[in-house]
């Protein structure tokens, strides 16, 4: 699930995510929103390829309503979001899946690596450690909003109708540290290998000039959101939060 506004710097990008994509080793399909923009610009590879599947929108709404508005096109039982300038490695699917089809978890995520310019790649290793986490646990390594969150939200791959309960949030930017809330509804694994790669760039969103004028208000939104949740939770299941 990809939301894209197709910018003519983005486009070599976009199509080298959708060529890692061809390389993973399990059945896939993608949902791809465009966010304003002509669908007659979509790179060829993408447009003819059948696991393709467009939401055109007819204005620009911003990262979080498209990626929502995707959502309610999904149709496999599993779904992970991405970035079109980022990258997945060929087992991330295939590892990620293998968890959740043994298993009882609701999601599976691991760590992501910094894609530089060079072609170089920095492993991130999130908070949250290797392992199984009860469903709540995970926002206990969040521990302020200024902290960098505990788990790269593009990591997770999750039971879509995990993902359609704790959606992208409304935010303008920082969208998805609302979803990170998926690991409240449900339990799942960290697995201690990259599954994504987050590619460094100065067109990136983060890059941008004003970006950090609501990064720490996007931040706080998310980090009570998912604290809150997590609290109403556990009190409902007559634990302590």
């Amino acid at each position: 699930m990809i939301a894209t506004r197709l910018r003519a710097d983005r486009l070599d990008y976009l199509t080298a995510m959708h060529a890692s994509l061809t390389r993973q080793t399990v059945p896939w399909e993608a949902v791809i929103a465009l966010d304003g923009a002509d669908p007659g610009r979509l790179p060829a590879p993408l447009s003819a390829d059948d696991r393709v599947r467009v939401l055109a929108l007819p204005r620009p709404v911003g990262a979080a309503c498209a990626r929502n508005l995707a959502l309610t096109q999904v149709r496999t039982p599993y779904v992970n979001w991405a970035d079109d300038d980022d990258l997945f490695p060929d087992h991330a699917m295939s590892t990620r899946l293998e968890v959740l089809q043994t298993t009882d978890v609701g999601w599976c995520a691991g760590w992501s690596e910094d894609l530089h310019p060079d072609g170089s790649t920095t492993v991130w290793r999130c908070s949250t450690p290797p392992g199984h986490h009860a469903a709540g646990d995970v926002w206990t390594y969040w521990r302020t909003p200024s902290d960098t969150i505990p788990i790269g939200p593009t990591a997770i791959l999750a039971r879509t109708s995990l993902v359609r309960a704790a959606p992208m949030g409304g935010l303008v930017q920082g969208e998805d540290y609302c979803a990170l809330a998926v690991t409240c509804l449900a339990s799942g694994v960290v697995l201690p290998l990259p599954v994504y790669r987050y590619r460094k760039h100065s067109g990136q969103m983060t890059a941008q000039f004003g970006y950090g004028q609501l990064e720490s208000a996007a931040r706080e939104h998310a980090w009570q959101y998912g604290h809150h949740l997590r609290a109403v939770i556990r009190a409902g299941a007559g634990t302590a939060a």
